[in-house]
């Protein structure tokens, strides 16, 4: 017999880590090949990782909410096989755990810390076990492994958490002094920088007490990482908000007259979704900038045509599937992605590369009855359409023989763009010419 690692998958071009929600095997148990081994959960979806060998789960390296890099061992299969295991201890290879030289402390020495010690120390049982999470989070904020050492934890035999290391960062920022030694035995390992001899303060923990009759409720995983993507996109682009109207009523009249032969030809129910998705395909291709990225001082002008899609998920958060070349699709190949797309994510069915490659994104905000909405920028793309409800009104008529007052369907767009490339001259140009492709909809338009 042999031993196999399974490690942590690539999920996605941007995608370095994972966290386990779920494991569906544990050791002793029996497992086939492409058999559900675990259920992780990126910032994007959340997927199955299959068995790559069929055999007896040997062991498993990490527990449910723990994060993990990909290219990480996360668990060994014993199988049939003739080939050898090629390590005992998971090996940590992505980028996400390279440490950076480390912030002076305050006594005026200037210590380094490698990858390699950070990695004994969180998955070798050195003197203390630290995390992939908490690991990285000190690596990117400059927290040594000494610090770590002096880190009182709250978790369990003391581990620090993400919660504990997020709280000592904070309160090294405002210049709180909060590390405590660590207690240790006769038998742990000596402390790695013993020339630092200062004893530091405990740490006060502080409860936040909130007033009159509440419920205090933990956001979910999905929330907390919307919240972090929809901060970080404010932080990163120049959010301007542009508004038009629009009068759609040949395309709604026409949708009305077509939509049964259309089910009835293609097998796929014609929504809105793919009618405004062609008028905004044919308005890129006149004003490529909205279809970009930007690095540094760059425009990344994007050939492919990529559009996002904002979805609801069950739990009522959302989520933007993509639909990729969707220039190349007619509307019958642009009807079935967009149903095909948000029949997955209704039953957590799509995959991390669903989510991936979008170049502008769509947002139907009259779904939920809305007149119009500010939609924040989906990084790295720099712009993003809300599309209102559509509402019967009473509106004025120019021709050529007067005005007059008819009852249309009429519907607001907004459109939110990059000011660092994107002016209101050609952010408010594109938002018209997409309102003017829905308002000259064909009636004679045929299947």
């Amino acid at each position: 017999m042999a031993l196999v690692d399974l490690v942590m998958p690539k999920m996605g071009e941007s995608i370095m880590e994972a966290t386990i929600l779920k494991w569906y095997k544990h050791p002793g148990e029996t497992v086939k090949m492409d058999e559900a081994v675990l259920e992780i959960a990126t910032d994007k979806v959340d997927s199955e990782v299959p068995s790559i060998a069929e055999g007896v789960i040997e062991e498993t390296f990490f527990n449910v909410n723990d994060v993990v890099p990909v290219g990480t061992v996360i668990a060994r299969i014993r199988s049939n096989a003739a080939e050898p295991a090629t390590s005992k201890t998971p090996v940590v290879t992505s980028p996400a755990v390279e440490i950076a030289e480390n912030r002076p402390f305050s006594n005026g020495i200037d210590h380094k810390v490698t990858s390699e010690s950070f990695t004994h120390a969180g998955l070798q049982n050195g003197s203390r076990f630290y995390s992939p999470l908490v690991l990285n989070i000190a690596s990117s904020e400059g927290v040594s492994l000494s610090e770590l050492e002096n880190i009182a934890g709250t978790g369990n035999e003391g581990r620090v958490t993400k919660k504990d290391i997020l709280q000592y960062v904070a309160n090294k920022k405002a210049g709180i002094t909060t590390a405590v030694p660590v207690q240790k035995t006769q038998e742990t390992t000596p402390t790695i920088l013993p020339q630092v001899q200062q004893i530091q303060e405990p740490e006060r923990h502080q409860i936040q007490t909130y007033s009159g009759n509440v419920e205090i409720i933990e956001m979910d995983r999905m929330r907390k990482l919307i919240a972090d993507h929809m901060v970080r996109s404010k932080q990163t682009s120049a959010h301007v908000t542009s508004f038009t109207e629009t009068d759609v009523t040949n395309m709604v009249q026409w949708r009305d007259k077509v939509k049964k032969e259309f089910e009835k030809q293609n097998g796929e129910k014609l929504t809105f979704t793919p009618l405004f998705i062609e008028a905004i395909i044919r308005c890129i291709k006149k004003y490529p900038w909205l279809n970009s990225s930007v690095d540094g001082d760059k425009l990344i002008v994007k050939k492919d045509i990529n559009i996002g899609m904002a979805t609801a998920l069950p739990s009522g958060n959302l989520i933007v599937p993509v639909i990729r070349n969707a220039d190349q699709l007619n509307l019958t190949g642009l009807t079935r992605q967009v149903n095909s797309l948000s029949h997955a994510a209704r039953n957590n069915r799509l995959r991390p590369d669903d989510t991936q490659g979008g170049t502008f994104t769509l947002t139907n905000v009259g779904t939920f009855g809305s007149l119009m909405g500010t939609p924040i920028i989906n990084q790295p793309q720099v712009a993003i359409l809300a599309t209102g409800v559509i509402k019967k009104r009473p509106v004025v008529i120019e021709t050529e023989q007067g005005d007059f007052i008819a009852i249309r369907h009429m519907m607001y767009l907004s459109l939110s763009y990059d000011h660092r490339i994107i002016d209101g001259a050609l952010g408010s140009t594109f938002l018209n010419a997409v309102a003017k492709e829905l308002e000259n909809f064909s009636i004679e338009r045929t299947l």
